[in-house]
C-alpha cells in the first residue's frame, strides 16, 4: 500500500495538467468510471482557488501517481492494473474531503455522462458517500473538540 507521505513527496513531481488530461482521455475508459470520477475530483478540487496548498499537495502526489506510467501494479495488468491507482485517489479523496463541493462534483459528473453516460452515475455514487461520510466524521470531531 501506498502512504500519503509517498504519495505527497515522490510523486506529486510526476503531474502536469497536460498529463492529467492525456492519461484521462486515452486510458479513462479502460481504468473505469470510479478511477475517473476520482480523478476529475481531485483535479476540480485542486483547480478552485480557495483549497489550501497543503490538499492540493496531497491532490497532486495522488494525481501524479496516477499519471506515472511505472507504478506498484501496472496499468496493463488486466482486471486489477488500476487498483493501485484508485487506491491512491481514494486516500487523497478522504483527505481532502472538506474542500470537495457540489460544485465540484457536479463539473466531474457532467465529465462521467460525456464519456460514459448517464447509467454512469450509479458507479460514482459510492465514492460521494465515502467524502459525505468523512465531511460528517471531521464535522462532528470539530464540534466535540469545541
Amino acid at each position: 500500500m501506498i502512504t500519503i507521505t509517498n504519495v505527497e513527496e515522490d510523486y506529486s513531481k510526476h503531474f502536469s495538467e497536460d498529463g492529467f488530461w492525456k492519461k484521462v482521455l486515452k486510458y479513462g475508459k479502460k481504468a473505469g468510471v470510479k478511477v475517473t470520477y476520482a480523478t476529475l475530483l481531485l483535479f476540480y478540487t485542486a483547480k478552485k482557488p480557495t483549497t489550501p496548498l497543503k490538499a492540493k499537495t496531497t491532490i497532486f502526489g495522488a494525481l501524479g501517481y496516477f499519471i506515472l506510467p511505472i507504478d506498484l501494479i501496472p496499468d496493463f495488468t488486466p482486471v486489477i492494473g488500476y487498483t493501485d491507482d484508485l487506491s491512491a485517489l481514494l486516500v487523497a479523496l478522504l483527505i481532502v474531503a472538506a474542500y470537495i463541493d457540489s460544485e465540484t462534483k457536479q463539473l466531474a459528473k457532467d465529465k462521467i455522462v460525456d464519456w460514459f453516460g448517464e447509467n454512469a452515475l450509479e458507479d460514482v455514487s459510492s465514492i460521494d458517500k465515502d467524502i459525505e461520510k468523512k465531511r460528517q466524521n471531521d464535522e462532528g470531531k470539530e464540534n466535540t473538540e469545541d
